[in-house]
């Protein structure tokens, strides 16, 4: 069985959307970096850094990164539709999962520690860091609404990969609020994606101020 190694609100969201979708039967294990407990000391033992999501795979290996981990899950479980079958919709959507962990999900980091990219002090200027950092990651969600729009899903026909990151890393830092206003088409559809019956409870145990 997969074992899934994250906490509510967290980047495991997707992954756990991901093997609902796929219908593959895993364990979940709470574990954050900033949540001491036997949960963070199991994953220590599989992940040095207690980065989440991390999957152990049925083989025993180790998986981090949320777009490595969804590629490999629409790869294994072909009949899923996470991802596109054909070749050219399947680069795409890889295309898009990569988009979302290089420019946003990169810029949550950031904007949560800003000390770690500043080795001045001064808590004015980690502000200003943390909103020019949100200001770039709204322009990125801008331009990902414009590079990819639904037909009539993220990945395609089917509800995938790309829609489910999507969903979720656009729920922090106000891109969710900003779209609504900047790309309300775009906002619908990712309120679309969330409600699906497959993958509306995984979002309403994560967000359940929000369901």
């Amino acid at each position: 069985m997969i074992v899934l190694y994250g906490t509510q609100g967290s980047g495991a969201a997707a992954v756990e959307a991901a093997l609902e979708v796929a219908g593959v039967p895993y364990r979940n294990v709470d574990a954050a970096s900033w949540k001491p407990g036997p949960g963070l000391d199991e994953l220590r033992g599989v992940n040095p850094l207690a980065q989440i999501p991390t999957v152990v795979l049925p083989d025993g290996g180790v998986l981090t990164e949320s777009a490595a981990i969804l590629i490999l899950l629409g790869q294994r479980y072909a009949d899923s539709g996470l991802l596109p079958q054909a070749i050219e919709k399947r680069a795409q959507a890889i295309r898009g999962l990569v988009y979302i962990a290089a420019n946003c999900y990169s810029a949550i980091g950031i904007i949560d520690f800003p000390a770690r990219y500043s080795t001045d002090t001064d808590e004015p200027l980690r502000e200003r860091i943390r909103a020019g950092t949100r200001a770039r990651l709204h322009e990125m969600w801008d331009t990902f609404a414009d590079v990819f729009p639904a037909t009539p899903f993220l990945s395609g026909d089917r509800l995938g990969a790309l829609d489910i990151l999507a969903c979720v890393v656009s729920k922090w830092s106000g891109a969710r609020k900003h779209l609504a206003q900047s790309r309300p088409a775009f906002y619908e559809v990712l309120s679309k994606i969330e409600a699906d019956p497959v993958v509306a409870p995984v979002f309403a145990r994560h967000w359940p101020a929000q369901s």
